[in-house]
């Protein structure tokens, strides 16, 4: 099985058990424990390279570009770098709403999830981010499918 397979699978795996969390989530519950993990995405500055070659791919991919398009797209990055951070233990802060709030109205569904799960991993291995510690980040942000997919 091939490392893109199994990635495919193991996001699949976890974006499907997602819905069965019972906890509610933060916006960036933090995980202390994770901050070796975040020195493999090369600490904030590898998730802030990292971020602006994962909105670069949201934009040119079909599946989730109408999601992006429009945003602010400095702030969505800036966001997304402040939420891997804390959540990988980093001393962040992540200045952005909840899952549910920020996500509220735009009728995602879960094949457009899966989609920026899959866009995610493919921008995590042209980064030369080390396996394990893309399905550690995977696992963290799992949970919070439930409250994304609204429809």
């Amino acid at each position: 099985m091939t490392p893109s397979l199994r990635g495919a699978l193991l996001a699949a795996a976890l974006v499907l058990a997602g819905p069965a969390v019972a906890e509610p989530m933060n916006p960036a519950p933090a995980h202390p424990e994770l901050r070796p993990v975040l020195a493999e995405f090369g600490g904030v500055e590898g998730l802030t390279v990292l971020m602006d070659d994962f909105m670069q791919r949201l934009l040119a991919d079909d599946r989730t570009r109408e999601f992006f398009e429009f945003s602010d797209q400095a702030r969505v990055k800036r966001q997304l770098v402040e939420q891997f951070c804390v959540i990988l233990g980093g001393d962040c802060v992540y200045s952005g709403r909840s899952m549910a709030e920020s996500h509220e109205g735009l009728d995602i569904r879960r094949g457009e999830f899966n989609a920026l799960v899959e866009i995610l991993q493919d921008a995590m291995q042209a980064k030369g981010v080390p396996f394990a510690a893309q399905n550690k980040l995977l696992a963290k942000l799992a949970p919070m499918h439930r409250e994304v997919v609204t429809r």
